[in-house]
């Protein structure tokens, strides 16, 4: 029984060694951004709860950006990883011609979005009914904050689009240099904008937006020099430039593969957005700790985040390179992992997660808030790691239709209206409400399992897509 349990889900050292390659880059650098996003978000809440309120509001709107940077480069994604894994860079560069284009069309209708509908967007996170805090001092932070980040969506898109290319040809390394850089850019423009460190003058919530669009520009600046700077690692660069023609038949796989990831990406995003803001009904005592939780959960998030996101790269250069019985083994090993690894994270987590509340200046029933929420977290987790790597082993097979109805349509449909009922229709106290809404992942893992189950998924979706 054990022999056919390790031969099935535990690798060999090899197996390891290269999957741990791929990860700790990735790993390194978004616990790093995670843990300056924790110091970040200490900082604002030591000048006070309004402005820490503000400036979660306009992060999880910007959160909502982010992940639609992610579908536009993700759908595209799927085929340079496979293009790479067959050796096509020409196919490859086509794809990474999509990204930038997807990622600068998305990042200026986020602008106009933002900056004509500040107000609007903000306001649909306040509400009057808690007893902690003022919202019109919120709002006013909050679009203070908005329209300084605004000017760094644009580095944020060209990175992204960049960053995920290299990452499809196993380069980790740099896209982490380059957030690193970012990141201890961000902390130290943070302690002397924010505070007025060196004579400058204290500049409070607007200080930490301009921290942040200073690091966004350092990022992206790394990443593409780099780029274009060794080409011999990046054959897909060469003449990226020289013509923006996309050939019509890979144009017209990526967008048949691509849209459903695409839209699937904005509209889980914008699903997470609204569960949020069912949350925010009952006070801005409730916004307040569930930032707090969730920048937490965040930083012990990152190990699953990343081993989940490195199947896509495994098993779609295997499935590229037509290898897909090794594609379906390594999957295995890698689910195992990831969730083992997971579990044991958890556990670090409930044993220390109460203790980080108590650093922020704030009021102690957004404190115990978020302990609260941050032990529900904690305890989902697990769950979350499975069907983040059922979502990943899907996508990586192009099933990119069945990780719509999987990711986003399960959001909009089952999650979203219970939890509008739950804060809206009924009078339970905000935590377990946020422990019901967090254990619906459990209907995401059994369906996930059986999706995975059925190896639908092992497809090579490049030899039948001609890119030239």
């Amino acid at each position: 029984m054990w022999d056919k349990f390790k031969q099935k889900f535990i690798g060999d050292k090899n197996f390891y060694k290269y999957v741990l390659y791929l990860a700790v880059p990735m790993i390194v650098q978004n616990t790093i951004t995670s843990f300056v996003s924790f110091l970040d978000n200490i900082m604002v809440g030591q000048i006070g709860t309004e402005q820490m309120s503000g400036v979660a509001i306009v992060n999880q709107l910007m959160f909502v950006f982010n992940v639609c940077i992610f579908g536009g480069v993700s759908g595209a994604g799927i085929f340079g990883t496979q293009y790479y894994g067959k050796g096509d860079y020409e196919g490859q560069k086509y794809a990474f011609r999509f990204k930038l284009y997807s990622c600068l069309l998305i990042a200026a209708a986020a602008i106009v979005l933002f900056g004509l509908f500040d107000t609007q967007l903000i306001s649909l996170y306040l509400n009057d009914t808690g007893s902690v805090g003022d919202i019109t001092l919120a709002l006013k932070y909050g679009k203070e904050y908005i329209i300084i980040m605004i000017l760094g969506l644009i580095p944020f898109a060209v990175s992204q689009a960049y960053g995920s290319s290299v990452k499809e040809t196993g380069q980790t390394f740099i896209p982490m240099l380059a957030g690193v850089a970012a990141v201890f850019t961000n902390l130290v423009l943070d302690y002397v904008l924010i505070f007025g460190i060196f004579g400058l003058p204290a500049m409070g919530v607007q200080g930490a937006a301009i921290a942040t669009v200073i690091a966004r520009f350092v990022e992206c600046l790394i990443i593409v020099v780099w780029t274009h700077c060794h080409k011999e690692k990046n054959p897909y660069i060469i003449n990226a430039y020289k013509g923006f023609f996309i050939p019509r038949n890979t144009l017209k796989e990526i967008l048949k593969k691509g849209a459903p990831l695409m839209v699937n990406e904005m509209l889980w995003a914008a699903g997470m957005t609204v569960i949020v803001q069912c949350y925010a009904v009952r006070g801005l005592e409730v916004v307040a700790a569930q930032n707090i939780s969730s920048t937490i959960s965040n930083l012990f998030n990152t190990v699953y985040l990343q081993l989940g996101g490195c199947i896509s790269i495994v098993v779609g250069q295997l499935l590229g390179a037509g290898k897909t019985k090794e594609a379906r083994d390594a999957d295995n090993k890698m689910i195992f992992f990831c969730v083992f690894s997971c579990v044991c994270i958890a556990a670090v987590m409930v044993a220390v997660g109460g203790f980080f509340p108590s650093i922020y200046n704030t009021d102690e029933r957004i404190k115990e808030l978020a302990r609260h929420f941050i032990t529900i977290a904690a305890l989902a987790m697990p769950l979350g790691s499975f069907s983040h790597c059922a979502y990943f082993t899907l996508r990586s097979g192009g099933k990119t239709i069945v990780t719509f109805l999987f990711d986003s349509v399960y959001t909009w449909v089952l999650v979203i209206p219970f939890a509008y009922a739950l804060s809206h229709f009924t009078v339970l106290p905000i935590v377990p409400i946020f422990f019901l809404v967090q254990f619906t992942e459990i209907v995401k893992v059994i369906i996930g399992f059986f999706m995975v189950k059925s190896d639908a998924w092992l497809q090579n979706i490049v030899n039948d897509a001609p890119c030239a």
